[in-house]
């Protein structure tokens, strides 16, 4: 039986917090293709977070784009970050599915991307602690 998961926001911005820091780290290390996984897997738990906090029952779910419409409900700036997100959603399956293309990361796409959702964590950050 899976354990269950943490309802808590704060658990669940501990955890983004760490998955954003591996990003940096695998990045250091010229790895974009694991960095752009954890910072999917990051935005994934920073949005999760910001749900919980708003009463959000738990789903599981890894697509960016639904759970920003979901974070949009309580705060309609976060629809600026739609295009970042939906980009960052692919890292999740191209670094665990075989895809037909091959895709290239580079640092300096997942550096521009880590700027265009600096915002977004940012005010993820505010709305919970």
């Amino acid at each position: 039986m899976a354990p269950e998961e943490s309802q808590y926001p704060l658990d669940w911005l501990h955890i983004a917090e760490r998955d954003f820091s591996r990003v940096e780290r695998l990045l250091d290390i010229d790895d974009a293709q694991a960095a752009g996984f954890f910072l999917q897997q990051a935005i994934e738990k920073f949005l999760k977070a910001y749900l919980l906090s708003k009463g959000w029952r738990l789903r599981r779910i890894h697509d960016l784009e639904v759970l920003l419409n979901e974070a949009v409900k309580y705060d309609e700036s976060f629809d600026a970050f739609r295009e970042s997100c939906q980009t960052i959603t692919t890292f999740y399956i191209i670094d665990r599915y075989p895809v037909m293309t091959n895709v290239e990361l580079s640092n300096d796409d997942i550096f521009k991307l880590m700027d265009q959702v600096g915002l977004l964590i940012v005010r993820i950050r505010e709305a919970i602690r």
